[in-house]
Formats: structure tokens, sequence, C-alpha cells
């Protein structure tokens, strides 16, 4: 991590603040975690804390569990390039024929499988008491409606239930609970990272960029979905920035449209997006970060 241009007296402890990496929900777009990651590392800054919320919770437990960016580039290829395109036409029928098929509260329109399968490949049984790091994964309650933090039991089932997108995966349970994507609830958790004691939290969030124009149902769901999440992120960091002591950094990457889900092609752009979001901030982190006598 960052050291003071002059060294402490002999004798002298030095201290550093307790930093926080929260990475939202964001969809494909939370590949551009990957270069925030490739940008801390490059310069030497540790995380002491790691939350992460629906696809950014990929990443978050790939990092808590001593991962380094390299790998979850390649995790990226597999993940995204092949877990996000079959069909469950079981569900399908569910959805279409309710009174025919009887419709369940796990459907899930895609396959997931194949994303099952990466997430067993790269996890396994790993709990969260293996992690080097800290770790907490947000999802949200189906019946209840609640935020749920997850901390403990396999990342993986933690992983895949915050990771379940209604509609397009199945909920998954654990525990007692039947839980889905966590940014329905809690989009960019800054709040965790904040009762855990963080006192730098670099807050990565992911904005919508709507296309201009709207041309079915589907869109138009889409474009008010947009609306909401964008301005519950925005709100989110402002509360935070004015309401605690912690400093929030914000890494919001900028993207030129629309991302959907299934464009894997453009997994070169957004790493090197994340890259260059967070490269912006890392003259300020080094700051808050210099050890300053304790």
């Amino acid at each position: 991590m960052p050291r003071s241009a002059a060294p402490p007296s002999p004798g002298a402890r030095t201290s550093r603040p307790k930093v926080g990496l929260v990475i939202g929900s964001g969809g494909i777009k939370c590949v551009a975690a990957v270069g925030l990651w490739r940008a801390l590392e490059r310069a030497g800054i540790e995380v002491d804390v790691a939350v992460g919320c629906s696809g950014g919770s990929v990443y978050a437990a790939a990092l808590a569990l001593g991962l380094v960016a390299d790998d979850a580039e390649d995790l990226t290829q597999r993940l995204w390039g092949r877990s996000f395109t079959g069909v469950r036409y079981r569900s399908l029928l569910q959805v279409a024929l309710p009174r025919v098929f009887g419709f369940s509260e796990r459907v899930g329109l895609l396959d997931d499988r194949a994303l099952g399968a990466v997430l067993d490949e790269v996890f396994g049984e790993a709990s969260f008491g293996e992690a080097a790091v800290p770790l907490f994964l947000v999802a949200s309650d189906l019946r209840t409606a609640e935020t749920v933090v997850l901390d403990a039991g396999r990342v993986q089932d933690a992983v895949r239930a915050s990771l379940a997108l209604p509609l397009l995966l199945r909920p998954w349970s654990v525990g007692d609970r039947l839980l889905i994507d966590g940014g329905t609830s809690n989009p960019l958790p800054i709040d965790v990272a904040i009762r855990e004691g963080c006192e730098v939290i670099i807050a990565m969030g992911f904005e919508s960029r709507p296309g201009e124009t709207i041309a079915s149902f589907s869109g138009l769901v889409g474009r008010a979905a947009a609306i909401a999440t964008n301005h519950l992120i925005r709100s989110t960091y402002a509360f935070y920035s004015a309401a605690h002591h912690a400093e929030i950094v914000p890494v919001m990457p900028a993207f030129d449209g629309p991302v959907r889900l299934t464009d894997a092609h453009l997994i070169p752009d957004l790493i090197r997006r994340g890259e260059e979001a967070a490269e912006d901030q890392l003259p300020y982190l080094r700051r808050l970060l210099t050890p300053t006598p304790a």
C-alpha cells in the first residue's frame, strides 16, 4: 500500500484507515470490477473487507478467497460467455400457461446449469470462514422483501443467491430463506462496509444508460427499472457521504451505450472502463491511505 514520503521516526507506530471494497449490482457491467481490481493491485492497495451484490458478488468473493485479477479475468470469460444463453423451457411454459403447467415462485427462464458449473469450479466447497479477507454478500428474501447479508456457509451458495435475477435465474435457497438478486433491495451496499468499521470505502456502482428508443414492452419495463436504479445509486452515494464519517470513494465506469446481459463480446472494453475509472481515483486514494503516526 502507499507509504508516506518521509518515514516515521524510530519506534513510532503507523496506521492507515480500514479499507472496504463494495462492488454493486450491474449485470455484466460488474466485469469492470476486474479493471478496478487490477488498478488496486498495481497501486499496492490492500482491501480489509469485501462486500458484493449481484454480479459484484462474484468478484468480491473471488478477491476475498485469494484470487488475483488475472484469475478473475479468466473467470469472467467462462462465466459471462456461456452462462446466460440457454432457456429452461419448463419455466417458459409455466409463465406462458400457468393454469396448465402450474406457476412456481422458483421460476427462472434461463438454464442455470452452466452458471452452476462455473461457480462450482471456482468456489467449490469454500466457506466464508476460509476467506483471507472478511466477506459479505447481499441478497434479498423473496418472501419477506428483506435485505439479507450472507457471511457464513458455502460461498458458492451465497454468490448464486445474490445473482438470482428475478424471472431470469431461479431463486436460491440458503437455510430457510428463498433468496433473489441483492440488487432488488440494496444495489450498492455501502452500509455493510460502514457497519464493519471501514473508514475508506471504495464503492463501484453501475448506472444503466438507456437506449435512445423504446421499441417494446420489455424495453419500457427496462427503462423504468433503469431510472429507479440510477436514482437509488446516486442517492446512496450522497446519503452515506453526508451522514457518515467514512470516506466514500465512488468508482463509476462510463459506458458508451446500453450493456446487455449477453454482451460478452464487450468484456475487454468493460474491464478497461473499470480500470480507467479506478485510475481516476487513485491519487485521492493514495492520500487517504498514506500511513500516519499512531
